[in-house]
């Protein structure tokens, strides 16, 4: 059914929920489950879907109605079939569905794919530290509406260097109580879509309960949506034109730029 609301997928692992006690008291519901909520609260279409459903739930179908993908994974990146990888990475370079990365999916195999670089490298620490986010770009559209700086109690810290391509644009960039840095919001064009990564998200801690996150979330579904652009066609039976081929000698009495000389 047709809809002019922004339809989102939510796309989560559902793997320490199910697993760890002490997560599913943080999630109850998922993350997927946290997330979906907020944004249905925003106004948006939200369907979720998770790693071992049939085709990880990331069916055709599926993502032929999606217009922006959210994705969380962490311990089980290696999980996701290629064939699903390939479906969506198409679904976002020729079809501008935009994709928002969060926090361990950089490791994902959709994230190396679309950055081509290993995404994987950085430096981490597990020690429940506080987290200042700072805003660089404050004009950005994820920016709006916030303040300057959030501050996240408690966070795994991410450190450089983080082994990504030079981002489109810079909006966040994060200070960890050791003293590292590290660029935690960024954003690219990838063909006709728009990708944007987050790195706050630990699972162990309700992050995404934090409205200032859900806001930076609903700010990124709207900037990452596909533009109502035109459908580009490739055309395969193009004719390539020539030139019929002449011998030298047959443009020898021709006048031109090199006048003959005389001995």
């Amino acid at each position: 059914m047709k809809t002019d609301k922004i339809r989102v997928t939510v796309w989560n692992e559902n793997i320490h929920e199910v697993e760890f006690e002490e997560i599913r008291k943080v999630y109850p519901k998922g993350i997927h489950g946290c997330i979906a909520e907020f944004l249905e609260k925003a106004g948006m279409d939200v369907k979720t879907a998770i790693l071992r459903e049939p085709e990880h739930g990331l069916t055709e179908e599926v993502l032929n109605e999606t217009d922006v993908l959210i994705w969380w994974s962490h311990i089980a990146p290696g999980e996701v079939s290629d064939e699903v990888v390939e479906r969506v990475y198409n679904r976002i370079i020729m079809e501008g569905m935009g994709l928002i990365v969060l926090h361990s999916a950089h490791d994902s195999k959709i994230f190396h794919k679309l950055m081509g670089t290993d995404t994987g490298w950085l430096k981490w620490r597990e020690d429940g530290e506080k987290e200042i986010m700072w805003i660089v770009d404050p004009s950005h559209p994820i920016a709006e509406g916030l303040p300057e700086k959030i501050v996240l109690p408690n966070e795994e810290m991410y450190g450089e260097h983080f082994l990504i391509p030079q981002p489109d644009e810079q909006v966040f960039i994060s200070w960890f109580e050791g003293g590292e840095v590290f660029r935690s919001g960024c954003c690219w064009h990838r063909g006709m879509g728009k990708v944007f990564y987050l790195r706050c998200g630990h699972e162990a801690f309700p992050t995404y309960e934090i409205p200032e996150i859900q806001q930076i979330i609903i700010n990124a579904v709207k900037w990452a949506r596909p533009l109502n652009f035109p459908k580009i066609a490739r055309q395969w039976d193009q004719t390539i034109p020539t030139i019929e081929f002449k011998k030298a000698e047959d443009f020898s009495e021709i006048d031109g730029l090199h006048e003959h000389q005389s001995n």
